[in-house]
C-alpha cells in the first residue's frame, strides 16, 4: 500500500486585494517624515536627478486624483527632518500602497524615514447635545420649550453641529503656510488619571479647553486625529497657520488650562512650510 502524498485543502481567509478596507466613518490619516541622503543624492548624475524629482512630482499629481484624497508636502524646519506629507484617504490599502510608493519616489535610500503617525478623522464625544444646548436655552436665554423660537434656535444648533460633525471627519485642509503636528495622550498616573473621571467631568474640562481654542478662531486651522489602538499616542494634533506666533501662541496658552497642565502628555513638535509641488525641491534645496 502507498501513503497519498496529496496534501490537505486550506481555506484562505484574506480578503481578495480588491476588497475596500475603508472604515465605517472617517478616513484614514498618515503623518510622514524624511530625511533626504544627501550624499546618495550626489552620487547620481543630473540626468538622473531630474527624473528622480519628475518621479516624485508624477506621484504626487496621481495621488491628488485619486478619489476622496489629499495630499500635503511640506519643507520641515530643523534637521530633524526635510520633508513632510500628511495624507488622508479613505482605504487602509490604499493608505498602505501610496505610503510605500511615496518613501521609494525618488529612488532607493534618497528619502529615509525618521518618524510617522498613523490615525483617522474622528469625532468627539465631548460635543454639546440638542438635550444639553436646549437646557442652556431654557436656563440662560429663558426661551420656553416648544416656542418659534426655540424651536428655530435648536434647528440651528444642529445644522451646525451636523456640518461640524463632516468637517471632523471629512476636513478639506487649508492651503495655511505654517504647519505643526504633534502627538499627544492623556495622562494615567495617580490622581491625575484622565480615565479615572466620570464622563461629565471630563465634558466640562473639555468644554473649557475648547473655548480657548475658539479664542484663535481665524488665525489656527486645527485637526484632531484619533489613534487609540492605532499608535504610539492617542492622538495627533495638526495646525495651521499664517503665522508662527499664533502656533506658538496658542499651544503656550493651552498649556495653562487644566486638560493640558494635569492631564496631557506630548511628543515631538513637526514644524514646516506647507509648499505647492513647484516650489518643493527649491525650498529643500534640491
Amino acid at each position: 500500500m502507498s501513503e497519498s502524498t496529496t496534501a490537505p485543502a486550506t481555506t484562505d481567509t484574506i480578503p481578495e486585494i480588491d476588497e475596500s478596507l475603508a472604515p465605517a466613518e472617517g478616513w484614514h490619516v498618515l503623518h510622514l517624515f524624511y530625511q533626504i541622503d544627501r550624499s546618495q543624492w550626489s552620487m547620481l548624475t543630473s540626468e538622473e536627478q531630474v527624473e528622480r524629482k519628475t518621479a516624485l512630482t508624477r506621484l504626487v499629481q496621481e495621488l491628488r486624483q485619486h478619489p476622496n484624497t489629499q495630499l500635503l508636502m511640506f519643507s520641515m524646519l530643523t534637521p530633524r527632518a526635510d520633508i513632510g506629507f500628511m495624507l488622508l484617504t479613505p482605504d487602509l490599502r490604499d493608505a498602505n500602497a501610496f505610503e510605500k510608493r511615496l518613501t521609494i519616489s525618488m529612488g532607493p535610500d534618497v528619502l529615509v524615514p525618521i518618524y510617522s503617525y498613523f490615525s483617522m478623522t474622528e469625532r468627539s464625544e465631548y460635543t454639546t447635545s440638542a438635550e444639553q444646548y436646549g437646557e442652556t436655552l431654557r436656563t440662560e436665554r429663558g426661551l420656553v420649550e416648544g416656542s418659534d423660537e426655540f424651536n428655530t434656535a435648536i434647528a440651528e444648533f444642529n445644522a451646525r453641529m451636523e456640518k461640524y460633525g463632516k468637517d471632523r471627519l471629512y476636513p478639506n485642509m487649508p492651503d495655511w503656510p505654517v504647519f505643526c503636528f504633534y502627538p499627544m495622550t492623556k495622562r494615567r498616573s495617580g490622581a491625575d488619571n484622565w480615565y479615572s473621571l466620570d464622563f461629565e467631568t471630563r465634558r466640562q474640562l473639555m468644554a473649557g479647553h475648547a473655548a480657548i481654542g475658539r479664542q484663535w478662531a481665524g488665525k489656527i486651522r486645527q485637526l484632531i486625529t484619533g489613534s487609540t489602538g492605532l499608535d504610539d499616542y492617542e492622538w495627533g494634533v495638526t495646525l495651521f497657520a499664517k503665522d508662527t506666533f499664533d502656533v506658538k501662541g496658542i499651544v503656550y496658552e493651552m498649556r495653562f488650562d487644566e486638560v493640558s497642565a494635569r492631564y496631557a502628555e506630548f511628543g515631538d513638535f513637526y514644524i514646516g512650510i506647507q509648499v505647492r509641488l513647484q516650489e518643493l525641491f527649491q525650498q529643500v534645496s534640491l
